[in-house]
């Protein structure tokens, strides 16, 4: 019965250490993700035009909204689809 018990425990040591390594590798991986999009974000307002290129993305932006505000477009939450 003791032996039992012992195999759970380490069992259940193992299954936690993969997750914690799961996670630290995650998290490793969000900083490098948030370290590249802020390089790239940096790296395109170096551009030429890039002022005009966002002008022109909210005006895009706003007139998109003019249209969905006017359309009669029913969206359900999801998880209630199909009832």
């Amino acid at each position: 019965m003791n032996d039992k018990k012992t195999g759970r425990v380490k069992q259940l040591e193992r299954k936690m250490h993969s997750c914690t390594q799961l996670i630290e590798q995650l998290l490793r991986q969000n900083t490098y993700l948030r370290d590249l999009a802020v390089g790239t974000l940096e790296t395109i307002k170096l551009m030429p035009d890039y002022e005009e290129a966002i002008q022109k993305l909210k005006d895009q932006n706003a007139e998109q909204a003019g249209k969905d505000a006017n359309s009669e477009k029913k969206f359900e939450p999801l998880g209630e689809a199909g009832n």
